[in-house]
């Protein structure tokens, strides 16, 4: 019997096809390199209006899933503590100003040139300007850049832009027409509510949020604890909205105040999955909202503006990045990162039009000329990718961890986790590996390893390789920002299990000793001393005398670190369970 599209089961139709959609096209596109952004958009627009006709109102699935970007914005703030955030400050008001403030009078006359009144072209350059946050987030953390000082810059960046829709917002009021002569006080009206919204989310950050987890947690109720989450988060993202602000700064602004609560994990852990698949949902949506009618109908027009606008924005990208002093090779990629236009293009064309500011034939061809440029982004750090550093290794066929059970926890099998694992092998010890790099754990394999595919960063992950009931987690990835991660969410969650971790040089193993980390031993440290021990011993030093000149070097350099470590920033913490630092870590 056929499935009335009109019936009860019509909504069970549209949430199957929608999965199915994800299901099918984003392994499809991964596997063939064209990553999974690319892939979602393709299955909205197969089902969409234009497509399957599964769906007609792509808009209504857009409302919905912007809850995505919003979720995701929120575990980016938990990620960033506010001293942290404060050191950025230069990046987002300074590089983000820069940027902003250059594409918008450059992209204003590309309007210009393209055929379009002062003010039409001001809105349509200034909607393009603001980068989709969903996009590069995405992108950034595929290609593992999200945490790297150059992923950071970026984070900036779309920081900024998040901000700027506040005012770019009031500009357009002012622009419509009779909108120089309506009040002042409505709009101080408006930025009193929007300061009292951002006070009052402040406010109930710093003094309610942490009793309210405390209390949750006693109950030890987990579903409890997700539903608080998801309520943070929502809630939050709807405090700014009211106050006439962006719902994704709401949910940023929100994981930055609970980005030093002892219970960051574990939130970041229960909004994961939710964040994936609206995220997913988002990019669906944007597909099914490519309305080919339009685009066939003034096809010139929008393929110039595309063409024209990317090239001049990933231009001035480029130039401005380049001009604050990045490498050739972070400027090129920044630009083909971010030289498309993003979801709030489509809240400020959508006020333009409602304000009389331009007609719903320009709204409608400038949406679909930022649609467009969205779905070639993908293509474009592909293109990038391949002209510059190779691409990742699939991970196609590589197992995840899941329930493992061990005595140690080795994160990390490169060629320093393979040195320090054979200790414990050879001495009959059940170790469980897990690594991200798909070559190194392919290599093991063909040596009789088995190690899974894991992100040590990830509470899940360390939790299904066993950390929980290990007796030792061993650090020893070689990226040093990763490494202080795994090692404050082990400290948190896995207070009992000593962490011993690799670190890369004198300013890493400081901030492991920060992160709480039982043992720490610089990689280069201990061989370059036994390199000198040896040099003694070969130019004639009495074996004895070189054995007490080792030990008062390691002694001193120990000293130093100790000092490094209770002198500066780190001074008044209870850095190692209230030991010295001297008697807690050697360093090497």
């Amino acid at each position: 019997m056929a499935v009335d599209a009109s019936g009860p089961g019509s909504d069970l139709v549209q949430v199957v096809s929608l999965l199915a959609a994800g299901v099918v096209a984003v392994p499809l596109f991964k596997r063939v390199g064209l990553g999974s952004v690319l892939g979602y958009l393709v299955a909205g627009l197969a089902i969409g209006p234009f497509g399957l006709g599964l769906f007609t109102d792509a808009h209504a699935i857009l409302h919905v899933a912007e809850l995505g970007v919003v979720m995701f914005l929120f575990i980016i703030g938990l990620e960033m503590e506010p001293s942290r955030l404060w050191g950025m400050r230069r990046a987002i008001f300074g590089l983000g100003l820069a940027q902003v403030g250059a594409c918008i009078a450059a992209l204003t006359l590309v309007g210009i040139a393209l055929g379009f009144s002062v003010t039409v072209a001001f809105v349509a350059g200034t909607g393009f300007v603001l980068t989709s946050t969903a996009i590069v987030m995405q992108l950034l953390e595929e290609r593992g850049a999200l945490a790297t000082p150059k992923g950071q810059r970026i984070v900036a960046i779309l920081l900024l832009e998040d901000l700027a829709i506040v005012p770019l917002l009031a500009v357009v009021a002012l622009l419509a027409p009779g909108g120089a002569e309506a009040s002042g006080t409505g709009r101080a009206v408006a930025v009193v509510i929007a300061l009292a919204s951002v006070a009052a989310l402040v406010a109930a950050g710093r003094w309610l949020l942490n009793p309210l987890f405390r209390l949750l947690a006693a109950a030890k109720a987990r579903e409890v604890m997700t539903a608080a989450a998801l309520l943070v988060v929502l809630g939050s993202a709807l405090a700014m909205q009211l106050g006439g602000l962006s719902m994704a700064m709401g949910a940023f602004l929100a994981g930055v105040l609970l980005s030093e609560s002892s219970f960051r994990h574990q939130l970041e852990a229960d909004v994961e999955p939710f964040r994936g698949i609206l995220l997913g949902l988002f990019f669906l949506g944007v597909g099914m909202s490519l309305d080919l009618t339009v685009i066939a109908a003034n096809a010139g027009l929008i393929l110039a503006g595309v063409v024209a606008y990317m090239a001049v924005k990933a231009l001035l990208i480029y130039g401005v990045a380049r001009a604050l002093r990045a490498s050739h090779a972070e400027s090129l990629e920044r630009a083909a990162l971010m030289a498309q236009g993003g979801e709030f293009a489509f809240v400020l064309y959508a006020a333009a039009a409602g304000a009389g500011i331009i007609d719903g034939t320009t709204n409608a061809v400038l949406t679909a000329t930022v649609i467009l440029s969205m779905a070639l982004t993908p293509l474009m750090v592909i293109a990038f990718d391949r002209l510059g550093p190779k691409a990742a290794l699939s991970t196609a066929g590589l197992e995840a961890p899941e329930d493992l059970v061990g005595s140690a926890l080795i994160v990390g099998f490169g060629r320093f986790g393979q040195i320090a694992s054979q200790p414990l092998i050879a001495q009959g010890c059940a170790v469980a590996i897990i690594d991200t790099n798909a070559q190194n754990i392919r290599i093991a394999e063909g040596f009789g390893f088995k190690v899974y595919y894991g992100d040590g960063t990830r509470l899940d992950i360390l939790r299904a390789a066993g950390a929980e009931t290990a007796r030792a987690i061993l650090i020893c990835v070689d990226d040093p920002a990763m490494a202080r991660r795994i090692a404050e969410i082990a400290k948190v969650e896995f207070p009992l299990v000593p962490v011993l971790a690799r670190a890369r040089d004198r300013e890493h193993a400081v901030a492991l000793i920060q992160a709480g980390v039982a043992y720490q031993i610089r990689e280069t440290a201990e061989s370059a001393l036994a390199l000198g021990e040896r040099a003694l011993l070969t130019v004639g030093a009495d074996p004895e005398i070189a054995g007490t000149i080792m030990d008062a070097v390691r002694r001193r350099d120990a000293e130093r670190l100790d000092l490094e470590v209770v002198g500066g920033i780190y001074a008044g913490r209870d850095l190692i369970h209230g030991n010295s630092a001297v008697s807690a870590h050697r360093a090497g």
